[in-house]
């Protein structure tokens, strides 16, 4: 027999295992103990944070409280007061009914637990540090539970370092927040990060609780979806389809007041919205289903959001339906007029306007026998296609260069100095073309506009010259708290690029924007800065500049489709071919491409 190798690893590094599971992130120890709270009862739930919960996570309730033995029992991993044989995991009602959460951050950190319940004259108070109880003495407290979570992650320096920015760990721990919130708006919440009040939500009911988190405008924009079975309940709010976003942001499902994602309920949402919004866009929903707790299978893993249902497609059908109700009930979906003929519509700018005989223009002195094109002043479209048929295939390579400009992997170096003089126009209202030492160039306008003003808004924010234009009324931003914080970590770099912002409590006003030639709509210009910087990163000041200068460029720069005139077009070469590098566009795709003599007549000889 040979020596062991296998062997039981030691309680605290089990206990520290566990929490890899259980605790991931800040906002992973907010949502455990918030739940807690729930479970035992209280009314009013306090949550403080200090540096994105990387110093200081502490819930404070008014809950039932633990005893002294229950207090110490709560520490150890499977100690539950939810479960008690393997039927109740189809019964749960409760949030936390794993039993690992408190063993799993105690592990992970330094935690305090003051508790007290209704009966005891005395609470308890407990230090633990790292799964170690270093203190336990009787303390006089009110009634119901605090935990206090110290230095997260302290004895796992690998993990520590890998959390986000303040800001960004705050993200998460926000959104844990409101998802309670939402579940429960019979209970009073506070959340406070660094001193400063996010959210103070006194009891209300559940409009009155997406009002206080969003804002009062939301109230305007929802209607009411209501839906009632033998199998399930439906309630809620869903969104008016004119205010649907680029970004998902307030989507929120809930299962027996737990927040659940699910994919494929979103479909049945968007299926209902078919037709009321523009693709990509998304509406806002506030849904609620009450159902028999045996019909659904609550995924016991402790970071998972998602909830099985008996009978999905059923769930599906009454969703969808109940919400294209809704939305038909508050005159929201199209109405069907079978009488109507459309064609017959006339615009309202006409309707006072006589009707014009029409003309038709006449040349004189065309000639159909005429062959010598030099000399003809005009000729027929068919004879000149007889006589020319080779230059479809010149103007069909052309579309096929035209198409080369949507790769990205074509590399074709040039040495320009174009100047004004030089012929040039426009074709399709999308490329210009021109010549250059004895080569035709197709120029992707948008693009090359785009890489123009780019480089103009680097410039001008790097050498300090703000061309900026003052807003006579100022645009007020609906925002939420975590993206207000987020927007006032980078306003040095917004300023810098021409942007004036005013900060207050519950709002932010943009009086200012870079330049009075750009056709800027502000806050959809917001929105997408605030969604590309609420991911993962913590990107420099640098990038956050290039990032906002690319999407002030793409915003402003001349779309396809948008006739120039001849300075116009004299105008973007000249500008595009004075920069140092002008083959790719900020967004990394070809500007143009070339082609020569020989690569023209070899189209031309086919």
């Amino acid at each position: 027999m040979g020596t062991s190798v296998i062997k039981l690893l030691p309680e605290h590094i089990a206990n520290q295992i566990a929490a890899g599971e259980v605790v991931q992130r800040p906002a992973s120890v907010v949502k455990e103990l918030m739940e807690n709270a729930l479970d035992a009862g209280a009314s009013e739930i306090k949550v403080l944070i200090k540096d994105g919960g990387k110093t200081l996570i502490q819930v404070i309730d008014n809950g039932s409280g633990m005893n002294e033995t229950d207090a110490r029992m709560s520490l150890e991993r499977h100690a539950t007061s939810k479960i008690s044989k393997a039927d109740d995991l189809f019964a749960i009602q409760t949030k936390g009914f794993r039993g690992e959460a408190l063993a799993s951050i105690v592990a992970v950190s330094h935690t305090e637990i003051k508790t007290k319940t209704t009966e005891q004259e005395l609470g308890t108070y407990i230090r633990v540090e790292g799964s170690k109880i270093v203190k336990q003495e009787p303390v006089a407290v009110p009634k119901g539970t605090s935990i206090a979570v110290k230095n997260l992650f302290f004895n796992i320096p690998a993990r520590r370092k890998f959390l986000k920015s303040i800001q960004v760990e705050m993200k998460h721990i926000h959104d844990e927040f409101i998802r309670l919130a939402l579940a429960h708006p019979q209970i009073k919440f506070t959340l406070i990060h660094n001193d400063n009040i996010v959210y103070q939500l006194p009891e209300s009911g559940i409009l009155q609780r997406i009002t206080n988190i969003f804002g009062n405008k939301i109230k305007e924009k929802l209607v009411p979806v209501k839906e009632e079975t033998n199998y399930i309940r439906i309630h809620g709010f869903v969104g008016k389809p004119e205010f649907a976003k680029l970004k998902r942001g307030e989507q929120f499902f809930f299962v027996n007041k737990r927040f659940i994602k699910s994919p494929y309920l979103n479909h049945a949402i968007m299926t209902a919205y078919e037709g009321l919004i523009k693709e990509k866009a998304h509406p806002s929903y506030f849904v609620f289903f009450e159902i028999d707790p045996k019909h659904i299978d609550v995924n016991i893993h402790p970071t998972k959001t998602e909830i099985k249902f008996d009978d999905e497609s059923t769930v599906y059908s009454i969703l969808k339906v109940a919400v294209k109700h809704s939305l038909g009930q508050f005159n929201l979906s199209p109405s069907m007029d079978f009488e109507h003929k459309p064609d017959l519509d006339i615009p309202y700018e006409m309707q006072k306007q006589s009707p014009k005989t029409p003309t038709i223009d006449v040349n004189p002195d065309f000639n159909p026998f005429e062959t010598d094109f030099d000399n003809a002043k005009d000729f027929s479209i068919g004879h000149f296609k007889k006589e020319s048929q080779k230059w479809d295939d010149f103007f069909s390579k052309t579309h096929e260069i035209a198409s080369q400009l949507e790769q990205e992997n074509t590399n074709i170096p040039l040495d320009l100095n174009w100047e004004q003089g030089y012929e040039a126009f426009q074709w399709l209202n999308k490329f210009i073309i021109t010549t250059f030492q004895e080569k035709l160039l197709v120029i992707h306008q948008q693009r090359a506009h785009e890489l123009i003003l780019y480089k103009q808004f680097l410039k001008n924010a790097n050498e300090g010259h703000l061309l900026q234009q003052k807003l006579i009324f100022p645009i007020e931003l609906e925002l939420q708290a975590h993206e207000m914080d987020l927007l006032k970590t980078f306003e040095n770099e917004l300023v810098a690029m021409g942007f004036e912002l005013e900060f207050s409590e519950d709002q932010i006003l943009v009086t200012a924007i870079p330049s009075s030639d750009i056709k800027l709509n502000i806050p959809d210009f917001f929105e997408k800065i605030i969604k590309l910087f609420s991911m993962n990163i913590e990107p420099s000041k640098e990038i956050i500049q290039e990032e906002i200068a690319k999407m002030l460029a793409k915003t402003s720069a001349i779309k396809t489709g948008q006739k120039l005139e001849k300075n116009s077009i004299d105008t973007l070469l000249k500008d595009l071919f004075k920069l140092e590098s002008f083959l790719f566009s900020p967004n990394n795709k070809r500007i143009f491409v070339q082609m020569n003599e020989n690569e023209i007549l070899n189209q031309l000889n086919k």
